[in-house]
C-alpha cells in the first residue's frame, strides 16, 4: 500500500469521532486508569511542535494502557482566562470571548488533526459559566471558612497598564504585557490563606510519587524554616518589633534591627522619627522597585536609619539602632531582621556601608578565614552560654527567651498567602457584595453562576480599577440580607482559579447540581499519571494540590492528593536551539508539518527527537527520516505474508523471532519508562530486519502494528484494515512476549576489582559462575589487579558482574 496520509488519516480521524472509539465509561468493570495532560491555553497563534510532545506521548500512554485492558480517562480541555487572552484581544481590537471562540476552535482542529484520542465528549473550557459556576461555588466555601478574605498588601503594579500584577506576570522587575518597569503599590486584594496548608503541603510530598526535582521545587517553595521569634522592646515605648530568627545563638551578636519599608510600624513611629523626611524619601523609592531587584545578592545595599528610635536587645539589654532597607521584605518572616553583621553576609555589607559594630559571635569548629562566618560552632562574646555548640545554645537561648517572656520556638514559611483578584475584565467574577449596613456578604449560590458582563471596553482603566467597575448597572445591586442598594466586588480571580481543579470536572463534566459527583470522583481519583512543563511544577502545581485538601476537608473530595504521580517533559526549542517564540521567528506549526509529512511522522518524530525530558532542538531532517521509516512500515503492508507461528518455512531465521519478542519487551518498558525514543528505536530495528525477509510472517507483523500502533495511529490502523480486520487496532490486546526468546544471547559482563570497574567482557546471556570467573582470570587488564594477591571473595551476579575482592 502507498503511504497517503492526506486521505489515510482525515478518514480515521473521522471514523474514531463518529465511533467515539475514545469515549470513556463510568460504568466499566475494568481497572481505571486517569492519565492527565495540562490543559492548552488557547492563544490565538495557535499550538506549536513544543505542545504536541506532551499530547504525543501521554497518548502514546493511554493508548496502550486501553490495550492492556484498562479504562482509561484520557480527557482535554481549554484554560482561556487570564492576562494572554486580554493582552492578544487589545493588541488584535477583538472581544475576549470572540478571540477565545476562534482560538479554542483552531486548537480543537490542530488537536483532533494529530490524531489524538482524547475523550471529545468531556471537553471543559474555564470560561463557560457552566464552568466557572463551580470556581466561584469553591470561592464561597473558602469565603465560608474564613479562608478567603480581603485586605491591603503591597502589589506589583504597572504603572503604563494602571494594573496590579502577580509575582508571575512580572519578569525581570518589569510588566509581561508591555514592558514597563513595574512597582510596589499598597492594594486591597482578595486573598487565599494558603499558609494554612503549608505543613501539610510539605508532608503529604512524601504520599506521592513525584519526579525529585519537583518535589525539590515545592519544598522550596514553601520554605520551612525553625528558630524563633523573639520580641524587641522599642525604647521608652509599649511597642515591639517582632522578629523571625533560625540563629538565635547569635543575638548576643545582634548590633541593629531593620525593617522592610512597607512595615506598618514605620509610620506609627513618624511622631519620634527625627529625620522623617529622609525616611519618606527612601519609603517612596523603595516602592519603585520589584522584590526581584531588591534581594539581588550583588546590588549595593541601601537603607535609612529612622533617627530617634532605638530598640533593646533582650539578652544583653543593650540599646541598638533601628534602620528601613529594601533589602527586607514585608512579606517574608515579620518584615523585619535582628542584623548580626559578623554572621551574615547581607547585614556584613549593610554594616560595614553604615558604620556599625560588627561583633563576633560564633567561632568556627575548623580554622576559616571568611570575615563574614554564617555556619555553625562555639559560642564566645555570648556571656554565661560562651564555649557551647550551636545546636546546644539554641536550645539554651530559646530557654532564657521564654523566662523573659521576649521570644517562643517558631517555625516560619517562605509560602505566603495566595494573591487572589486582579484588576482586569478577562476573569472569573468574584461573587461577593459589599453592604454598606452588612459589611462583606457571599452571592447565594442560587445566584451563580455571577456571569462577566458584555462591554465594549475591556481595557485596564485609568484608576487601575477592574473595567467591571464602571459598568454601573452590573455593579449596583441589592444586598442579600438586608435588600439595601449595596455594590459588587468589581475584582475578578487569576486564570490559576480555573486550573486548579479541573482534573476533577472532567469526571462530570455535565452535572449542573454539584461541581461532580461523589462515586465517580471515589472511582477515578487520584489522578495515576499527570504530566506538563516544568514551568508549571511550583505554583500551578501547589496551588492545586492546596484547594484540593481544601476539598478534602470538606469531605466533597475522597483523596488528599490529587495526583499520583507527577512527571514533566523537556522542551522542543525551534530549529536554531532558542525557546520557540513569535519574536524570534523560529516557531514551527504542526500544521505545516502534517500537510507536508503527515501526522503520525509528526507524532513519531517528537517521541524520537530526544529523551522525554530533556530539551532538545527541532531538525526538518529528521522529520523526513521518521517519515522514510513509516514509508518502510507500509511497504511491509505489500510484503508476502504467511500466517504461521512454529512452522515457518526454514528460510525465516529463528533470529527474527527473537528480534519480535525483544521487541515488545523493549517497546513495553519504554513506554512505561517514557523512554520513547528508545522505543522508536526498536521498532525500526524490527522493520530492517522484517524488510530483509522474503517471507514475512503474519502474527508476528500483527504483533508489530500493535506496538506502533500509539505513535503512529493512522498508518497502523489503515494497514490493519488492509489485512482484513473489521475491527479498530487500538481495540486490540497488548501482546506479551516470551521470556525465553526475549534475553539477549549475549551481553556485557561488567569485571571489578575491590568494586572498582577494571574490564567488560563478551559472554553468553546464560553463563554460569565457574565459566564466567574462568574468563575473568584470563583477561591481560584484570591479571596486573589480581596478580600475586589473594582472592578473598568472588562475587556472581549472573547476567551482570564479576566482583573479586582483593
Amino acid at each position: 500500500m502507498e503511504f497517503d496520509h492526506k486521505t489515510i488519516e482525515p478518514k480515521w480521524q473521522k471514523k474514531w469521532q463518529e465511533q467515539n472509539l475514545y469515549a470513556t465509561t463510568n460504568n466499566s468493570d475494568k481497572e481505571k486508569f486517569y492519565v492527565l495532560v495540562e490543559f492548552p491555553y488557547p492563544s490565538g497563534n495557535g499550538l506549536h511542535v513544543g505542545h504536541c510532545r506532551s499530547y504525543t506521548a501521554l497518548d502514546i500512554f493511554a493508548r496502550k494502557k486501553r490495550m492492556e485492558g484498562k479504562n482509561v480517562l484520557f480527557p482535554i480541555g481549554f484554560d482561556a482566562f487570564g492576562l494572554p487572552t486580554e493582552n492578544y484581544a487589545i493588541k488584535n481590537k477583538i472581544h475576549p470571548r470572540k478571540a477565545t471562540d476562534q482560538n479554542i476552535a483552531n486548537f480543537t482542529r490542530q488537536l483532533q488533526s494529530i490524531g489524538f484520542s482524547f475523550d471529545w465528549q468531556r471537553v471543559i473550557d474555564t470560561t463557560d459559566p457552566k464552568y466557572y459556576r463551580w470556581t466561584q461555588w469553591i470561592f464561597l466555601k473558602f469565603f465560608e471558612k474564613g479562608l478567603a478574605y480581603q485586605t491591603e498588601i503591597p502589589i506589583n503594579w504597572c504603572p503604563d497598564c494602571k494594573i496590579g500584577l502577580a509575582n508571575e506576570e512580572v519578569v525581570n522587575g518589569k510588566c509581561e504585557r508591555c514592558g514597563t518597569t513595574t512597582e510596589r503599590k499598597l492594594k486591597k486584594q482578595w486573598m487565599l490563606k494558603i499558609t494554612k496548608y503549608a505543613q501539610r503541603l510539605l508532608d503529604d510530598l512524601e504520599t506521592v510519587d513525584y519526579l525529585p526535582r519537583i518535589k525539590t521545587q515545592q519544598q522550596n517553595w514553601i520554605g520551612r524554616s525553625e528558630g524563633a521569634e523573639v520580641d524587641f522592646l522599642i525604647t521608652n515605648s509599649t511597642e515591639k518589633i517582632r522578629v523571625f530568627t533560625t540563629r538565635p545563638d547569635t543575638l548576643f551578636g545582634c548590633t541593629f534591627l531593620v525593617l522592610s519599608p512597607e512595615h506598618s510600624l514605620i509610620k506609627k513611629l513618624k511622631p519620634e522619627i527625627k529625620n522623617w523626611d529622609v525616611v519618606e524619601k527612601y519609603l517612596k523609592a523603595a516602592a519603585t522597585k520589584s522584590d526581584l531587584e531588591r534581594t539581588e545578592l550583588t546590588k549595593e545595599k541601601t537603607g535609612v536609619r529612622l533617627e530617634g528610635v532605638t530598640v533593646i536587645n533582650p539578652v544583653n539589654e543593650e540599646e541598638i539602632p533601628i534602620f528601613t532597607a529594601d533589602y527586607v521584605l514585608t512579606n517574608y518572616g515579620t518584615g523585619a531582621i535582628m542584623a548580626v553583621p559578623a554572621h551574615d553576609e547581607r547585614d556584613f555589607e549593610f554594616a560595614k556601608k553604615f558604620e556599625i559594630e560588627i561583633r563576633k559571635v560564633v567561632n568556627p569548629l575548623k580554622n576559616s578565614e571568611e570575615k563574614c562566618f554564617i555556619g555553625e560552632g562555639i559560642a564566645i562574646n555570648s556571656g554565661k552560654f560562651d564555649g557551647l555548640k550551636t545546636a546546644e545554645f539554641k536550645k539554651k537561648i530559646i530557654e532564657l527567651l521564654k523566662e523573659k517572656k521576649t521570644g517562643k520556638t517558631a517555625v516560619n514559611f517562605k509560602l505566603r498567602d495566595w494573591v487572589f483578584s486582579r484588576q482586569r475584565y478577562w476573569g472569573e467574577p468574584i461573587p461577593i457584595i459589599h453592604c454598606p449596613k452588612c459589611g462583606t456578604i457571599p452571592l447565594s449560590e442560587k445566584d451563580l453562576p455571577l456571569e462577566l458582563p458584555e462591554v465594549e471596553n475591556y481595557e485596564p482603566t485609568e484608576t487601575g480599577e477592574s473595567p467591571l467597575a464602571e459598568i454601573e448597572k452590573w455593579v449596583s445591586c441589592k444586598c442579600p440580607n438586608c435588600d439595601s442598594m449595596a455594590r459588587r466586588e468589581t475584582d475578578t480571580m487569576p486564570n490559576w482559579a480555573g486550573s486548579s481543579w479541573y482534573f476533577l470536572r472532567y469526571i462530570d463534566p455535565c452535572n449542573d447540581k454539584k461541581f461532580a459527583d461523589s462515586e465517580k470522583l471515589k472511582h477515578w481519583l487520584p489522578v495515576d499519571l499527570y504530566n506538563g512543563g516544568m514551568e508549571h511544577t511550583v505554583l500551578h502545581l501547589l496551588y492545586s494540590r492546596f484547594w484540593h485538601k481544601f476539598l478534602f476537608d470538606e469531605k466533597l473530595v475522597p483523596t488528599s492528593e490529587p495526583y499520583a504521580k507527577r512527571i514533566s517533559h523537556g522542551m522542543i526549542l525551534g530549529p536554531d536551539g532558542e525557546k520557540m517564540s513569535k519574536s524570534r521567528g523560529n516557531v514551527i506549526s504542526p500544521d505545516e508539518i502534517i500537510e507536508k509529512f503527515g501526522a503520525d511522522t509528526l507524532r513519531v518524530y517528537e517521541m524520537f527527537i530526544g529523551p522525554f525530558d530533556q530539551s532538545v532542538s527541532w531538525n526538518e531532517g529528521g522529520v523526513i527520516g521518521i517519515r522514510k521509516f513509516l514509508e518502510k512500515v507500509s511497504r511491509l503492508a505489500n510484503k508476502k505474508t504467511i500466517d504461521c507461528n512454529e512452522d515457518c518455512p526454514a528460510e525465516i531465521p529463528d533470529s527474527f523471532k527473537r528480534t519480535l519478542h525483544k521487541t515488545i519487551k523493549k517497546v513495553s518498558a519504554d513506554i512505561k519508562n517514557r523512554h520513547f525514543n528508545t522505543a522508536v528505536s526498536s521498532l525500526m530495528i524490527f522493520t530492517n530486519e522484517a524488510a530483509q525477509l522474503n517471507l514475512l510472517p503474519l502474527p508476528a507483523f500483527e504483533k508489530f502494528l500493535v506496538l506502533l500502533a500509539p505513535f503512529a495511529p493512522h498508518l497502523t490502523e489503515e494497514i490493519w484494515e488492509k489485512l482484513g480486520h473489521s475491527e479498530s487496532i487500538h481495540t486490540e490486546k497488548w501482546p506479551d512476549f516470551d521470556s525465553q526468546f526475549a534475553r539477549d544471547e549475549m551481553i556485557t559482563l561488567v569485571i571489578s576489582v575491590n568494586g572498582k570497574l577494571r574490564d567488560t567482557i563478551q559472554v553468553a546471556a546464560d553463563i554460569k559462575k565457574t565459566e564466567a570467573l574462568a574468563l575473568v582470570k584470563k583477561s591481560e587488564k584484570i591479571q596486573k589487579w589480581i596478580e600475586g594477591k589473594k582472592i578473598q571473595k568472588e562475587i556472581f551476579v549472573p547476567g551482570k558482574l564479576v566482583n573479586l575482592v582483593m
